[in-house]
């Protein structure tokens, strides 16, 4: 598709805007090679949320939890200045030690739209330490974190760390619950403070995914290392899916990413082929230098697996507030209701709303 519409554009048959000089790239040409170190230090907020401090957060007057939670991180953040030692020796939330350790960390849980990235990102910003011993990252960059460094190494990487900042905690299968359960536990051991956002209470991590009685220790012991906070609002679930802006035609779409300087053009059903090849911890590193991303064909994923690569890339881009031009069907129709209605239908729903408002930015590269 995508070479007969470029053939089109250069032959004068579809009528086009000013091109620029450089044809557009393909994301499906790119394998990038990705250093451990690299993953490591990415490991920061994403640039949407560079700016965002506890000051800058608006709590809802009518729902007091949002205020107690500013101001519980604050003072868990401030507690975290001095210095580094070992989980045994100190205790947060508490002025004297205890005879049995407590909470390493705090987890904040609430629906869609109520600010839990924005106060995770404000905590990571407000702890007095070198952006070096700080982590941010999502629940799946920390699991292809292990995946590219291997278990003891990135054990060794993230001990020196005064904070560990995880959005998104979802526990998706048995192999991540062992997983990040021990790599958490010894990172606690080692006087790490931990900090997560999820749209689940920890006792509650993994109902709905598989047989959770099978790993109740497991999710049991992680639920011990946080304090919960709840933070209410209005849920985004509550408010079914954002409608999607009506997609263009396959030549709109051709024609924008040949208008658009550092555009990526691509059929969508071989960009999902493409990213089974490419590791999701490069999903990042796949769109370097990439100012919009243009898709033709966009149609229902066929795969949970597929979805999962997908709802990956869909974060990255938001990350980067890459914006995406597309046709074929909606961005709210990505996914069957046998999905959203599943065990994964928390990511499903979020990627929805993240490539709907990515769309909304694209706009304005038509007809430039």
């Amino acid at each position: 598709m995508r070479c007969s519409l470029a053939r089109r554009l250069q032959w004068g048959t579809v009528s086009t805007s000013p091109i620029t000089e450089a044809a557009p790239v393909s994301l499906c040409a790119r394998a990038p090679h990705v250093p451990a170190d690299r993953l490591v230090a990415e490991m920061v907020p994403p640039p949407r949320f560079d700016s965002v401090r506890f000051e800058t957060y608006v709590p809802d007057p009518n729902q007091p939890s949002q205020s107690e939670a500013v101001t519980v991180l604050s003072s868990f953040a401030a507690g975290l200045g001095g210095a580094h030692a070992v989980g045994s020796k100190r205790r947060w939330f508490a002025k004297k030690p205890a005879a049995a350790p407590g909470p390493r960390g705090v987890y904040l849980d609430g629906g869609y739209g109520v600010g839990k990235t924005h106060l995770l990102a404000s905590l990571w910003h407000a702890t007095p330490a070198e952006p070096a011993l700080k982590a941010f990252g999502t629940f799946v960059e920390l699991t292809n974190l292990v995946g590219a460094l291997g278990f003891q190494q990135t054990v060794a990487t993230l001990s020196g760390h005064r904070l560990l900042c995880i959005d998104e905690f979802e526990l998706d299968d048995p192999g991540d619950t062992v997983l990040v359960s021990s790599l958490l536990r010894r990172l606690v051991e080692q006087g790490v403070a931990l900090a997560a956002t999820s749209n689940t209470l920890p006792g509650k991590l993994g109902e709905g995914r598989f047989a959770a009685a099978d790993f109740l220790r497991e999710i049991q012991g992680l639920s011990a290392h946080f304090r919960p906070l709840r933070i209410d609002g209005e849920d985004y679930r509550h408010r079914g899916l954002p409608e999607a802006p009506a997609p263009y035609s396959d030549e709109q779409v051709t024609q924008a990413a040949y208008a658009t300087e550092g555009a990526a053009l691509d059929d969508f059903p071989q960009l999902l082929d493409h990213l089974a090849r490419v590791h999701p911890s490069r999903y990042g590193a796949l769109t370097d230098g990439v100012r919009a991303v243009c898709l033709t064909d966009v149609r229902p994923v066929p795969d949970q697996s597929t979805a999962l690569r997908l709802v990956v890339l869909a974060d990255r881009l938001y990350d980067r507030e890459v914006p995406v031009l597309a046709s074929g069907v909606p961005f709210d129709r990505l996914f069957s209701d046998e999905m959203l209605n599943g065990g994964y239908r928390k990511k499903y729903f979020r990627a929805i709303s993240r490539l709907t408002a990515l769309a909304r930015d694209a706009k304005g590269l038509v007809g430039q």
